[in-house]
């Protein structure tokens, strides 16, 4: 019986071809700015977004950190949603790297208004830490893999305008917002003053994220990345796994948000659970479960019949659809739910 692994896309697995170019990659001493193959995605990534320029991380977690300390000031105030990757996924970062304090802001589906970020924003007074900063996630993981509305994402940054406020994303499936919605990349990220972007989730590669900006604040990154331990030597070799990714996977993604399409709707049509289909607007599928069974004994159940999930709750669970698992695999795996449900 073939594993039905949908506990994340970030398990996806480098193609023949995207093997091949790595095989074949130019590389130099990145550290020392000599890698030819690093420099060709940070260009291309630039230009791809519109943006003055990029810079190559590990990690997700170090572009957005990364990012943050590059901005700031120790005892600044980050707002962001309660649910937000930055705070859940991100082992305090933003305290211990650059001594923000973080406002968590309860939503619905990950957007902060711009209501709400004005009512929020501290009085200039000896007694109050600064608010100074704000991060939005889009797609929205924990959320169910919801898109933030762009028109209320403009008014943010009207706001950020008015009260100096720094104004970053997380953009680690905005790949996925273009696919779904057709709305262009630069128009997506051109409210924020920095972007982070990923790599290895929906478009495929092994590893890798970019950081997006002005020149003068990618400067800063590259010296608070080597900071941060995230210097590298010959890592073309990875970054020619991106360039092929950003170069060929865009566009397929379309196909993850219909199988996600499809397995939530066959789930929901099962008694165990409850789907909230008008979340389902990516490649992330929310599965309430109304049994009353934990969600970590039901995993269990489901690793039994070969189908991996990850626990988002006490009843939560969630499937994330991507290019390694096909269509007649979701629509196995609800079969193999449903078999495992009636014991």
């Amino acid at each position: 019986m073939k594993t039905i692994d949908i506990r994340s896309d970030t398990v996806t697995k480098p193609s023949p071809e995207m093997r091949q170019v790595i095989a074949s990659a130019e590389v130099g001493d990145d550290v020392l700015g000599d890698d030819p193959t690093v420099q060709e995605l940070e260009r291309y990534v630039a230009d791809l977004f519109e943006k003055e320029a990029s810079l190559f991380v590990p990690s997700g977690t170090m572009g957005n950190q990364v990012a943050l300390r590059s901005h700031s000031h120790r005892g600044w105030e980050l707002l962001c949603d309660r649910e937000c990757h930055i705070v859940n996924y991100e082992a305090a970062a933003p305290v211990i790297h650059s001594g923000l304090l973080v406002n968590l802001i309860s939503t619905d589906r990950g957007m902060i208004t711009a209501d709400t970020v004005r009512s929020l924003i501290r009085p200039k007074n000896i007694h109050c830490p600064e608010t100074k900063m704000v991060a939005l996630e889009n797609t929205h993981n924990h959320r169910g893999g919801t898109i933030l509305p762009q028109d209320e994402i403009v008014k943010v940054r009207d706001v950020c305008d008015e009260f100096d406020l720094v104004f970053h994303l997380d953009g680690a499936r905005i790949w996925n917002v273009h696919a779904a919605t057709g709305t262009p990349l630069p128009e997506l990220t051109r409210p924020f003053h920095s972007v982070s972007v990923c790599l290895s989730k929906g478009l495929g590669a092994p590893i890798g994220s970019m950081i997006l900006g002005s020149a003068e604040f990618i400067v800063k990154c590259r010296r608070n990345r080597k900071i941060f331990g995230g210097g590298m030597r010959q890592v073309g070799l990875i970054a020619a796994a991106g360039l092929y990714a950003v170069k060929n996977n865009i566009g397929r993604l379309v196909e993850d948000h219909e199988k996600a399409r499809v397995l939530a709707e066959k789930l929901n049509e099962l008694e165990a659970f409850d789907v909230d289909l008008s979340r389902v607007e990516t490649n992330i599928v929310l599965l309430e479960i109304t049994t009353g069974e934990p969600a970590e004994a039901l995993l269990e159940r489901m690793k039994t019949v070969g189908v991996l999930g990850v626990q988002f709750g006490p009843r939560t669970i969630r499937f994330v659809t991507h290019m390694d698992v096909t269509l007649a695999e979701c629509e196995e795996a609800v079969e193999r739910i449903s078999a495992i449900l009636q014991h």
